[in-house]
């Protein structure tokens, strides 16, 4: 398995080609938008390069990742003799089997459809391809090149063979993969979101403010960031995105978005990926200050 596709350029899909590019393998980055594949090369270059600095790797390293990794808008040319494709668009359902449709029909018969989705039913993705028994979640953390666990998701149908594949090529990117059953939320969102949630609510009823919440999770329970903040470095609307797949998939009001999340979300306030969130981040993220106006 040599040939990897990444579907997908943005925060988590250069990432994700990077790990790949800079173990050995061959990447095609596939975007419809070439603009964002030229601002994921741009990413990727600039964290190898804060590598080299780090002096984790070296300049020779660096060039042979970028030449490892190239790029389409053209999905189905892209995927043709890839061995593995991983799926890394935006958290949506009907755009997720839309691509996995097309994907099916792209790929060579041997190759393994994964996806990247933090909450999304593999089982129900599986099921818009002809070949249920190749499909498998992958989801890595961000930021890819740093975090070290891969989820790795059966579906109902996924086999023994493709889940063992997939745990070998992620010990070869040096990650740990873990097995998860295909539930909503998996593990990490699981337990990670309600908490998230949790802390926005405790905002929102006017418990204690975004600095002091983080705060005491931060010295209280040993978290290196606060639950408000990872948020925003999450983005907000993939938070709430995941805590709607997870209320619609259990029915229990504890996974029930708060209507400040909402709010924010609807008014644009996304996080890092907006400039604002729980903190303004204009004079960049290294320099976040608390914002204001969050309104009950």
């Amino acid at each position: 398995m040599q040939k990897i596709a990444v579907i997908g350029a943005g925060t988590m899909g250069n990432g994700i080609a990077h790990v790949f590019g800079m173990n050995g393998f061959d990447v095609k980055l596939i975007d419809i938008n070439q603009t964002a594949l030229d601002k994921a090369i741009a990413t990727i270059d600039k964290n190898l390069s804060r590598m080299v600095t780090k002096e984790r790797i070296s300049e020779d390293q660096k060039a042979a990742t970028l030449n490892a990794i190239t790029t389409s808008t053209d999905l189905k040319k892209g995927i043709a003799d890839a061995d593995l494709v991983v799926e890394a668009a935006t958290e949506n359902v009907d755009l997720k089997l839309r691509i996995f449709k097309d994907m099916d029909e792209a790929a060579k018969p041997s190759c393994i459809l994964a996806t990247n989705t933090s909450s999304i039913s593999i089982t129900q993705i599986a099921a818009a391809t002809g070949r249920p028994d190749k499909v498998i979640g992958m989801h890595f953390m961000n930021p890819v090149p740093v975090m070290k666990l891969v989820e790795v998701i059966r579906g109902y149908a996924t086999s023994d063979e493709v889940c063992t594949e997939v745990f070998e090529i992620s010990k070869k990117l040096s990650k740990v993969p873990v097995e998860v059953n295909d539930y909503p939320g998996f593990v990490a969102n699981r337990i990670l979101m309600p908490m998230i949630n949790e802390a926005i609510i405790t905002l929102h009823e006017g418990v204690a403010g975004v600095e002091e919440i983080d705060t005491v999770m931060k010295l209280g329970m040993a978290h290196p960031m606060g639950p408000l903040q990872l948020a925003d470095f999450i983005g907000l609307d993939v938070c709430l995105s995941i805590l709607r797949v997870m209320y619609d998939g259990f029915g229990n009001p504890k996974y029930y978005p708060c209507p400040l999340l909402v709010n924010m979300v609807t008014s644009g306030n996304l996080g890092i990926k907006s400039g604002k969130g729980f903190y303004d981040y204009s004079a960049g993220p290294k320099n976040a200050v608390v914002a204001s106006n969050f309104a009950k």
